[in-house]
């Protein structure tokens, strides 16, 4: 190649070079990280979902008990019929109720059982020394008889058809469960619940993992295959399976038990991860080195080795947060959660399973919260597995 190719950059003196600062491995992984947007907006949506659960209740007039029976099945936007300055809502049920313009409810409006004519499906609400009246034969009829709407509401000589507006309800925004419960206390609990025991049931994971596949990988031999056919044996068992018969076993759910149940059998996969590191690690000139000076095996181990696969270990524990959350959604879907009136999201999904056609918001707000988490810890852990592997790094 000819010189006229090359363009030479002029000195200008001390500190010309570009030197790139010196960052340790912590600070290499985190500015690696921050690049993953995912990873950072599942950070976010984690704080969020921590600040929702744990800080959320204190600004809530309701707790995760707390029964309003005249607010019953209440969804979390509330189709008004409009006589002048008054707002009626007609519940899934025909209990009728009196709103503001804004979309608070008022009160819920007593019944007249004398004027309720059951024949012709005919209703009589009392506001103060007036009626309302509901009639709702329309929704009964075969065909309708041509009729495109469902029921009319007659206030004051004034008949209509068909709700006038659509309001969001300021006093549940998430709407009531059928003993009106407010579901967004009782989903705001469900998160310290749910993610409480991913978390200690994680840590406790972390723990039993690490020891457990680092002593395993490190010994070798009959060690080694004695521990890892005892992986193998609980292993055998599908996991789900397991944690189901422990937790039938305990005869009954509660939130320690399911801890329990989790962290006895969540470990194996850890295990089998950190012996993997081991195996290869303990080959290392720096293990040799270590021996040679005469160094224990239980510093070589927690001092050296584990340090050195702390990389894949944190990755690993990142993924099974998500699983976690998502084994105990499911025991207490099942009936093996926590007991009631507490609340986790496998058991808000279970009580919106009654009327799911009907009232389908009971069911969504937990299931998308599950879902939400899930996927905010998978990108966590997409992103710590490129931010903290060698291999992996592209600058």
């Amino acid at each position: 190649m000819s010189k006229e190719k090359f363009v030479f950059v002029e000195q200008t003196g001390e500190g010309s070079e570009a030197v790139r600062p010196s960052l340790t491995y912590w600070q290499d992984a985190w500015r690696r990280l921050k690049k993953n947007k995912l990873s950072m907006l599942g950070i976010l949506t984690i704080i969020l979902i921590l600040l929702f659960g744990f800080v959320g209740p204190r600004f809530t007039a309701y707790s995760y008990s707390d029964q309003v029976n005249d607010y019953k099945n209440l969804p979390p936007r509330l189709e008004l019929f409009q006589f002048g300055d008054k707002y009626f809502h007609v519940s899934k049920d025909y209990n009728m109720f009196l709103v503001d313009e804004n979309g608070t409810l008022i009160e819920r409006l007593k019944l007249d059982p004398l004027k309720r004519d059951m024949i012709n499906k005919i209703y009589v609400y009392e506001l103060g020394d007036e009626e309302v009246k509901l009639d709702f034969s329309y929704n009964l009829l075969p065909t309708k008889m041509g009729y495109d709407y469902d029921m009319t509401l007659e206030y004051n000589g004034e008949i209509q058809q068909y709700p006038a507006v659509t309001k969001w309800n300021k006093l549940f925004p998430f709407g009531t469960d059928g003993l009106g419960r407010d579901l967004l206390t009782r989903v705001m609990y469900g998160a310290q619940i749910s993610l409480l025991v991913a978390f200690i049931a994680t840590i406790a994971n972390l723990l039993i993992g690490v020891v457990y596949g680092s002593i395993s990988g490190f010994e070798g031999g009959k060690v080694d295959n004695i521990m890892m056919r005892i992986v193998d044996i609980i292993n055998s068992i599908p996991l789900v399976l397991y944690v189901i018969l422990l937790m039938v076993w305990f005869r009954g759910g509660g939130l320690w038990n399911i801890i329990f149940a989790l962290s006895s059998v969540y470990w194996v996969s850890m295990a089998r991860l950190v012996r993997g590191q081991m195996l290869s690690l303990k080959e290392q000139e720096f293990v040799l080195a270590a021996r040679v000076m005469g160094v224990s095996k239980g510093k070589i181990i927690f001092r050296h080795l584990i340090p050195n696969a702390i990389g894949p270990i944190i990755v690993s524990m990142a993924m099974m947060i998500p699983s976690a959350v998502f084994t105990e959604s499911f025991l207490s879907f099942i009936g093996l959660g926590v007991s009631a009136p507490m609340a986790s999201w496998g058991t808000l999904a279970n009580n919106a399973l009654a009327g799911l056609t009907t009232y389908p918001y009971q069911l969504f707000f937990p299931a998308m919260a599950i879902a939400v988490t899930m996927l905010a810890f998978n990108f966590i852990g997409d992103g710590l597995r490129d931010a903290l592997d060698p291999r992996l790094r592209k600058g």
